[in-house]
């Protein structure tokens, strides 16, 4: 693999970027993430390979051949070695610099930097560089939603199952972070409805009208259960269709709001379960 004819790219990491599996700091959907990079949003996807080049310059590499780059992430995964090197054939762009943030380096390589502008691109030369999330915002809400998902059982221990399985209404302007129970989300439309409601009915929409790729994703739970990733403007969704869901909304920073399994909630799971896409494997 190389950055340019001459130089070869040391691969330091690699990440998927699918309709089912991408980095979702970069965007709420699958199209928004590709855009980012400035790829096409092909259904099959791409690999991504994060790399060094020689003189220590970053580079991302988007290949097409996405089962090699699963492949080397599932045993890097499991601690084992993998030879990530895609056919030249299947790279559909060599990219300057480095769409995540990446915490190691390559041996005896001068230290991460940018690459110089290539000539006659002065102008044009846009370099890759990790999403601001040192502040509250898209960025930090999607990241913050993907931590809930990897610790659900932590997150799901701090909730008391007497106020979210509750099917008693609860008041439409419940502050966030307060258990509100299922019910809730079928408050008043208009100003009068909270949030959360505000936020259901918007996810209701997508079964009429569906979304951009990627903006519902589901993956596997336990057991029958299914997780359920559910992203809109100003929001992210986390829940299990066996259990409650978790919002996290860009207008309420650092705050996490339990949303109750009441009699509405299951329903409107399962649907949203009905049209997400799902990882091939």
């Amino acid at each position: 693999m190389t950055a340019d004819e001459d130089d070869a790219l040391y691969v330091l990491t690699a990440v998927l970027l699918t309709p089912a599996q991408f980095p979702s700091v970069l965007g709420d959907d699958y199209p928004e993430a590709c855009s980012v990079l400035g790829l096409e949003p092909f259904a099959e996807g791409y690999g991504l390979v994060l790399g060094q080049d020689g003189a220590g310059a970053r580079w991302t590499v988007a290949t097409e051949d996405v089962t090699l780059v699963a492949c080397a992430v599932a045993a890097w995964d499991c601690g084992m070695e993998y030879d990530l090197s895609p056919d030249e054939r299947s790279v559909s762009a060599v990219l300057p610099g480095w769409p995540l943030a990446v915490a190691v380096a390559a041996p005896g390589v001068p230290a991460p930097h940018d690459p110089p502008p290539e000539p006659g691109t002065e102008g044009e030369w846009k370099v890759l560089a990790p999403p601001d999330t040192r502040e509250w915002g898209p960025a930090q809400r999607r990241m913050g939603a993907d931590e809930i998902a990897l610790q659900w059982a932590a997150w799901r221990e701090r909730i008391d199952d007497a106020a979210v399985f509750s099917d008693a209404g609860a008041e439409a302007g419940a502050g966030a972070g307060a258990p509100l129970p299922a019910g809730d989300a079928d408050g008043p439309p208009g100003p009068a409805a909270s949030p959360v409601q505000r936020v259901m009915r918007e996810m209701r929409a997508y079964l009429d009208d569906p979304p951009p790729p990627g903006r519902v994703r589901s993956a596997f739970a336990s057991g029958d259960a299914r997780t359920l990733r559910c992203d809109g403007p100003g929001w992210s969704m986390v829940a299990r269709t066996d259990d409650i869901a978790f919002l996290l909304l860009d207008d309420e920073p650092g705050e996490v709001v339990p949303v109750g399994r009441g009699p509405g909630l299951p329903t409107l799971l399962s649907a949203l379960d009905g049209i997400a896409v799902r990882p091939a494997a």
